[in-house]
């Protein structure tokens, strides 16, 4: 679930039974994450269908960042705007940060969507992905970060509303650098424009998150890109040898999750960890009910 929601004059940091407020909340939230909360309404329908007696649990994905310091959350715009950095994939990274467990980590999730995060202790300090899942590293078929001044020249001159965040959000990112569908597979094997592009952002957003946290002890791997692509993880740990990570070229190239893939003497440890969501997102439920 994207987005923390406000209940009863509340902010949402942990999880909650979705009753019928829940959900109206969530609905007003789907302007901000649209890829992420109209369809998880449309799951808690079908889910409330299959099973009406039983009850359903709304554990958020930006709950993990709620620990991420004013600095970092704060943007230098009008305090009435009532906006400010949220973060999402906290459930990934939480379940990263579990399975890696040392005082300096940088968890890149890589997959439709993307984002990079700084875990001190394991606590979220900082993250690329903002008020909404927009900010940051391109994605699949999201922008990533945009200078404002040419979305609102867009919006003066081109585009509607309407369509400028359709672009954002679904013409945009790897599918606009290469063309087709911004499968990470037919990239990397091309090469080119679209894949140095994705790698140096990547790259870029582990170093701002590494002076985050004032180093960096370990690197982490995960979602479908992380995972599965040798060459993504490659390109972007190069650009990070200034750091001390240091990459097993056999090891790199024949990782399966969940498994360390650092040279040996590295200063870093690199390590590709499978995402599981589902089981976070599930003991979360479970300690709620008391099940």
């Amino acid at each position: 679930m994207a987005h923390r929601v406000v209940h009863g004059g509340q902010l949402f940091r942990d999880p909650v039974v979705i009753d019928v407020a829940v959900r109206e909340r969530i609905r007003e939230l789907v302007a901000i994450a649209p890829l992420h909360n109209a369809p998880a309404l449309a799951a808690i329908g079908e889910g409330k269908r299959a099973f009406p007696d039983v009850p359903h649990v709304a554990v958020f994905d930006t709950a993990f960042h709620a620990t991420i310091p004013p600095e970092a959350s704060t943007y230098a715009v009008p305090e009435d705007w009532s906006i400010r950095r949220y973060g999402f994939h906290g459930l990934s990274v939480q379940w990263a940060a579990q399975q890696v467990q040392v005082s300096r980590l940088v968890v890149c999730h890589l997959g439709g969507g993307c984002s990079v995060t700084a875990v001190r202790d394991g606590r979220s300090v900082d993250t690329t992905m903002g008020f909404t899942p927009l900010e940051g590293v391109p994605m699949t078929t999201r922008s990533g970060s945009v200078d404002p001044g040419a979305l609102l020249y867009l919006l003066r001159t081109r585009l509607s509303v309407e369509e400028l965040d359709e672009a954002l959000n679904e013409d945009s990112g790897l599918k606009a650098l290469a063309g087709g569908t911004g499968d990470m597979r037919e990239i990397a094997a091309a090469g080119g424009l679209a894949l140095d592009v994705f790698t140096y952002r990547v790259a870029a957003g582990v170093a701002a998150m590494a002076a985050a946290l004032g180093g960096l002890d370990a690197l982490v791997f995960t979602a479908g890109i992380g995972e599965n692509s040798s060459v993504v993880r490659s390109r972007v740990c190069e650009r990070l040898r200034f750091l001390g990570v240091e990459l097993a070229a056999a090891a790199n190239d024949s990782a399966l999750p969940d498994c360390d893939v650092s040279a040996d003497g590295s200063p870093v440890r690199v390590v590709v960890i499978r995402a599981r969501e589902e089981l976070v997102a599930a003991r979360a439920a479970r300690q709620l009910l008391g099940a």
